[in-house]
């Protein structure tokens, strides 16, 4: 559900993630538009079980729970790694890739295996795309989604200690390094989140 209701300057907006990573890359880019931002962690709410079949859907749950738990709008993002060679896997289920620890190591592992089983060895096989779907929830029932996608390739060994997830393994179109190795300036203005964060921002910010 679509609405027109915006967040003003000094608005209190709860970030609907456990995600360190997650939590600081929204931060930043809700920082210039003066939004008291809480994290869902800091007010010990709980994460709730994504059983959505598709990245929005797993959003709206996110948010919807935490505005509902704090009575303030809330915004959430589900995002993943979609790998053509691996019929859009991980995809929603890319955290899950990391076992229970949510352990990225071993994900990208699993990637590198998963397309090594299927002789997916050339760059024009491991073509993959993220995709971030944001959902901002409204305390009485109204959402909002926004979806942004970034296009590249998986590449092996993983380069690069920035960013969180699978960024050490994806090299976006037109650039030569890994997410995992561009500055945060460059990823948050190119990344998957960004474009997602740019329809949100001119939706429903001021």
């Amino acid at each position: 559900m679509q609405s027109g209701r915006k967040l003003l300057r000094g608005s209190k907006l709860v970030v609907a993630t456990h995600n360190p990573g997650k939590v600081v890359e929204i931060n930043t880019l809700i920082a210039p538009y003066g939004l008291e931002a809480i994290a869902a962690g800091a007010l010990g709410l709980p994460e709730p079980d994504e059983t959505g079949t598709m990245f929005a859907s797993n959003a709206r749950i996110k948010a919807r729970a935490a505005a509902d738990a704090a009575g303030l709008p809330a915004l959430a993002d589900d995002s993943g790694l979609c790998i053509d060679s691996l019929d859009g896997a991980p995809g929603i289920f890319s955290a899950r890739w990391g076992g229970t620890s949510k352990d990225f190591s071993a994900a990208m592992e699993r990637v590198n295996r998963e397309l090594e089983l299927r002789g997916a060895r050339l760059p024009s096989d491991r073509a993959a795309h993220f995709v971030s779907a944001l959902c901002l929830s409204w305390p009485g029932g109204e959402d909002q989604i926004f979806e942004g996608r970034a296009f590249g390739e998986v590449v092996w060994p993983p380069r690069g200690n920035l960013g969180f997830g699978y960024d050490p393994i994806f090299v976006p179109d037109g650039y030569k390094q890994t997410f995992g190795e561009l500055d945060a300036a460059t990823k948050d203005r190119i990344s998957h989140r960004a474009r997602a964060f740019d329809k949100f921002m001119r939706a429903c910010l001021s």
